[in-house]
């Protein structure tokens, strides 16, 4: 609770926070829509391949021009102004800047950025969960050796269900679950972008007026997003994806408690220890009463007679036994609240959650019956979506992360609603990223199996 007393400190030393944005798309004009009005804080730079895309980013959210007119990064350091430009390693590398902020949504350049900054000695704070999901745990575990941080972006909702799993876990209570709300029927899962907008509600005037991109909300839509957010989830709280992935139940603020409990209890859930989606659709399109769409909750158990009565006495919303309760934050406002995570790295060397093990993963699954030849096109495309399954399970049958699903060819046929493996597709490019990825695995593997491999 002390963030802005010591960026105040900073600010009054005449040493600002420093910060990198690499990604000048949604996620990064939120961002800099707040960053300009934290006292103490200075972006140094904006790198994005369309420098004109970033430059009307920042005109669109008010930035004055004057202010990220800098010829260079030296230029905006001695300057205080922002230097707009196309080279994302040149910012990870420059002196200047503390922490790097990857926010391109793109697995394989989130990857190869993070690992650029904390080369660099660099914090990083990690947007790009399609990045994280797919090598986070060993970014992590590089950013450690450095002796920097690598963060989960507050405001996005892996890192604040991170933040309600520490609560829970200091405050002592038995933890049963985490998890998000979502807008999800079972249709949306074959969307592609040419039906998203129907499906995400906004009509076309409300899309023309906006910077949205149909791929990534399309991830939204299809379950991909929340599959590759409760895997990054998983790996960094030590919760588990279900066997069988995400169940998506409909559930109102009001049942939280007693859907997200064991099977064996009355809820939904196999078993304790899970993570899942809070679906704020009936399967019917009826919406859910009361739903936390646009938040993240946990659930947990009370700990003795006497924690269970307090629960009532305080007016917690429990199962209909006492034993269980939940707590939820109703919204989460993304780049708006970045910041947060940016100040936690650089003041107090502290991440907003981190992937610490490979426990969860998000595995390409095939939107309809793909055949050999076809190519793969990523999250929210129009051929896999994906499925949010434990790293184990992954492991043992080979299954391709989503971020390696981008532009590769099948080479085998892959029924609707099977998961794509290693075996299935041919990869040829991005070998770099596929090596770290190896690495995880092979890491993650027992010792044996590492033997017998």
């Amino acid at each position: 609770m002390n963030l802005h007393a010591l960026l105040a400190q900073r600010a009054a030393s005449g040493k600002p926070v420093r910060v990198g944005l690499i990604g000048a798309g949604k996620f990064g004009s939120m961002v800099l829509a707040q960053a300009q009005r934290i006292e103490g804080m200075h972006v140094v730079g904006v790198a994005d391949l369309n420098v004109g895309r970033a430059r009307a980013s920042l005109a669109r959210v008010g930035w004055p021009e004057e202010r990220y007119g800098a010829t260079s990064l030296a230029d905006a350091f001695k300057s205080g102004k922002t230097c707009v430009l196309d080279d994302a390693n040149a910012l990870a590398a420059f002196d200047g800047v503390e922490c790097i902020i990857e926010a391109t949504g793109h697995p394989i350049a989130g990857v190869r950025h993070a690992l650029a900054a904390i080369d660099a000695g660099k914090h990083v704070v990690m947007v790009n969960v399609e990045a994280d999901v797919l090598c986070g745990p060993l970014l992590a575990e590089r950013a450690r050796q450095k002796g920097v941080v690598y963060s989960m972006a507050y405001g996005d909702q892996p890192a604040i269900i991170c933040e309600l799993v520490d609560w829970a876990r200091s405050c002592g209570f038995e933890l049963t679950s985490a998890g998000k709300g979502m807008n999800f029927e079972p249709r949306y899962r074959y969307s592609t972008p040419d039906t998203v907008w129907g499906f995400f509600g906004w009509s076309e005037e409300e899309v023309a007026k906006g910077d949205f991109n149909p791929k990534m909300y399309n991830s939204f839509t299809d379950g991909t997003k929340a599959a590759i957010e409760m895997a990054a989830v998983a790996n960094g709280t030590g919760l588990d994806c279900p066997d069988d992935g995400l169940a998506f139940p409909p559930t109102g603020l009001h049942d939280l408690a007693r859907v997200f409990r064991p099977v064996s209890d009355g809820g939904r859930l196999p078993r304790s220890g899970l993570v899942d989606i809070a679906a704020s659709q009936e399967p019917d399109g009826r919406e859910v009463f009361n739903n936390i769409r646009y938040g993240v909750f946990v659930t947990f158990k009370a700990t003795s007679e006497y924690t269970k009565a307090c629960f009532k006495q305080y007016g917690l919303l429990t199962d209909p036994s006492g034993w269980y309760g939940s707590m939820w934050r109703p919204f989460h406002m993304i780049g708006l609240e970045t910041s947060i995570s940016v100040l936690s790295a650089v003041l107090r060397h502290e991440p907003t959650g981190c992937s610490k093990e490979f426990r969860g993963d998000a595995v390409a699954t095939a939107k309809r019956d793909l055949k050999p030849g076809e190519m793969l096109d990523g999250e929210g495309g129009y051929a896999v979506w994906a499925n949010a399954i434990p790293a184990s399970k992954s492991l043992a049958m080979g299954g391709l992360p989503i971020g390696l699903a981008h532009n590769v060819k099948l080479k085998r046929p892959v029924a609707r609603d099977q998961i794509v493996s290693f075996d299935d597709v041919e990869l040829e490019a991005d070998l770099d990223v596929v090596s770290l990825r190896r690495q995880m695995e092979d890491a993650a593997r027992p010792k044996t199996a590492r033997s017998a491999a």
